[in-house]
């Protein structure tokens, strides 16, 4: 999971903000799922994840639900704007283009928030997350089908270089 959270960091240091913003939509998911009995993912397991990790810094402009909706019409459909979010609409300034900081307001029912704040806030949720919960035994049984790195390969069906599985 920390190779996962070094790859967005390096994203977002690199202006790689639709990767970055991609992957830690799915961070609440990946999280949700690793901390539950039968290691899938559901909107009730991210939006309570959400909710502990993340919203608190975000004074009631972001919610679970918000974040949900939002993930949903992002990585399904490319928007930000869903018809059950509280705001018509998400809108991130790029770090890259402004000295000017616009995070946790609304303009016009429209939610803006500093892109790489934001990244950086679910993947400091995660980190949090991670030190309370890496040596449970749901983390321990759910880490094992998890997606990573296995730098000298996968035995019995490929060895000797680097594999994702």
């Amino acid at each position: 999971m920390q190779e996962l959270l070094e790859q967005i960091k390096k994203g977002l240091d690199e202006d790689l903000y639709y990767l970055s913003l991609f992957s830690v939509l799915a961070l609440p998911d990946l999280c949700g799922a690793m901390d539950s009995n039968d290691g899938r993912a559901s909107e009730k397991k991210f939006i309570k994840w959400f909710d502990e990790y993340v919203a608190p810094k975000y004074s009631g402009f972001v919610s679970g639900n918000d974040c949900y909706y939002f993930r949903c019409s992002l990585l399904h459909q490319g928007s930000s704007q869903h018809p059950k979010n509280t705001y018509d609409r998400v809108i991130f300034i790029e770090p890259s283009k402004t000295t000017n900081t616009f995070h946790n307001n609304v303009i016009n029912n429209a939610l803006n928030i500093d892109l790489k704040i934001f990244c950086n806030d679910i993947v400091e949720g995660v980190e949090k997350w991670l030190k309370k919960n890496e040596d449970a035994d749901l983390y321990q049984q759910n880490y094992d089908k998890f997606m990573r790195r296995y730098p000298h390969g996968l035995s019995p069906y490929i060895v000797g270089i680097s594999v994702i599985s």
